[in-house]
């Protein structure tokens, strides 16, 4: 019975290696796996194979010890032969039945080439001791930019079709031009914004599975959401599902995309990007399933998305019933204020000993006189009952609401299947403050005693 030939098929000579192993691995945004491993013969050649394609993107051999590595492409032609030597890598690679990496080659040559001559220009500037020699200097600068661009539009005008074109499409910048590059005033400056913002992604298309394997797709997303896309939970949830919805039909492209942003977004850099996340969750995890996640990884995504569900900014706060020191039965909402702090604290955390007492001396000197009030949340951990009221005691924290959450209340919701208050409230580190309006909505939450002083200030201001 005859075998079936191999997908991909790369040989590889690498001088000077024998009987060593050698690596097969390509980009994956910023990270890069090692996929598969090859011994050298006596002669220094190897060969990787395999019965699926290749996802195509930027590929690397890795020396041996993974001691370093090169690079090269993989798209439409996945049988061809490498021959590299160490001693003469940087002046180019051979390969032999793969004009992708022919051209490949060929570009990075130049673009060494004109690399040097740039960092020798820019050191000549550093030492340049008048205007008129910075001012050569600049000017050669600027010749050699618009040089390596005329180079790269004109590689792509002839290959049109060749993945590396495809990656120096990915790599172009909108180019201002006229008023739009010198701003005279603001209307000028958000004209050339939105101009900027407008052409930044053309030519690149999202279901393009071969972009997931660079670095610098990644590196043009991430510089997209940092410079132009609005800081607001709507504007980046847009954007998201702007991006999301033509890579759906490449599962590479998708994978890429919803890994970045659910690790990006599952821990928050700022108070409105729970609402990113949860809408990652509800729309692109609540209903799907992926070869590439396992039951580990949905169940951290869940559990992520319900704990952040019940604390979204701007929604009501849940309740919390628990004894107070009295053992009499305490609600948040029984807690009548304009502004309520809830805070969560173990009595046997050292940040929250250093924490609380700063923040009672907020609450004396102005937000007690100011109707605000405290419901501290004492959380039981290692310590005991007694840690919880002689902290209280010994700091007078005795204009507080206080209840405690003991390790039996805990229990006894999660046999019930109800979740739990540090699950309700996402309490993932002592202390956690939340601030509520008085609908006990929340206002702020996760921040410092002093940020929730500056936001309780700007809104009473307002009043």
């Amino acid at each position: 019975m005859a075998q079936t030939p191999p997908a991909y098929e790369i040989k590889v000579t690498f001088k000077p290696f024998k009987n060593q192993y050698i690596y097969l691995g390509h980009y994956f945004g910023k990270s890069y796996p090692i996929t598969d491993s090859a011994l050298l013969n006596d002669k220094g050649e190897a060969i990787f194979k395999g019965n699926k394609k290749l996802q195509g993107g930027i590929y690397l051999i890795g020396y041996p010890g993974k001691a370093g590595f090169f690079e090269f492409l993989v798209d439409k032609q996945q049988k061809f032969s490498v021959i590299a030597d160490t001693a003469t890598i940087r002046s180019g690679i051979k390969f032999v039945g793969s004009p992708d990496n022919v051209l490949f080659v060929g570009y990075q040559q130049h673009m060494n080439t004109t690399g040097q001559k740039v960092v020798a220009l820019q050191e000549q500037l550093k030492k340049a001791t008048n205007k008129k020699d910075s001012a050569a200097l600049t000017e050669q600068l600027t010749k050699l930019n618009k040089e390596v661009n005329d180079y790269r539009e004109g590689l792509i005008k002839k290959n049109p079709t060749s993945f590396l074109s495809t990656l120096l499409i990915t790599m172009r910048e909108p180019i201002l031009t006229g008023r739009l590059k010198e701003p005279g005033n603001k209307e000028d400056s958000t004209d050339a914004y939105t101009f900027y913002k407008q052409h930044y992604w053309d030519g690149v298309n999202f279901w393009d599975g071969r972009l997931a394997y660079t670095t610098l797709f990644e590196d043009k997303i991430d510089k997209y959401f940092e410079q132009l896309v609005v800081p607001h939970q709507d504007s980046v949830i847009k954007e998201l599902d702007k991006m999301l919805g033509p890579a759906s039909i490449n599962e590479e492209m998708t994978r890429f995309l919803l890994v970045k942003f659910v690790n990006r977004y599952l821990n928050q850099k700022y108070m409105w990007e729970d609402a990113v996340f949860v809408h990652l969750f509800e729309k692109y995890f609540a209903q799907k399933k992926y070869s590439w996640l396992n039951d580990r990884g949905y169940k951290t995504i869940t559990d992520r998305a319900y704990s952040l569900m019940a604390n979204l900014l701007g929604s009501p706060a849940s309740d919390i019933e628990l004894p107070d020191p009295s053992e009499k039965i305490t609600t948040l909402y029984e807690l009548k204020s304009d502004y309520t702090i809830v805070v969560f604290w173990d009595p046997t955390c050292g940040h929250c000993k250093e924490v609380l007492p700063k923040l009672d001396s907020f609450y004396t000197a102005k937000w007690k006189a100011a109707g605000l009030k405290i419901f501290a949340v004492g959380k039981e951990t290692d310590g005991k009952k007694k840690d919880w009221l002689d902290f209280i005691q010994q700091h007078k924290l005795q204009d507080w609401t206080h209840v405690y959450n003991s390790k039996s209340d805990d229990k006894a919701r999660i046999e019930a299947n109800i979740p739990g208050y540090s699950q309700l409230y996402d309490v993932q580190t002592f202390p956690t403050l939340y601030l509520l309006d008085k609908d006990k909505r929340i206002i702020a939450k996760k921040l410092t005693d002093e940020q929730i002083n500056e936001i309780w200030e700007l809104r009473s201001k307002k009043q």
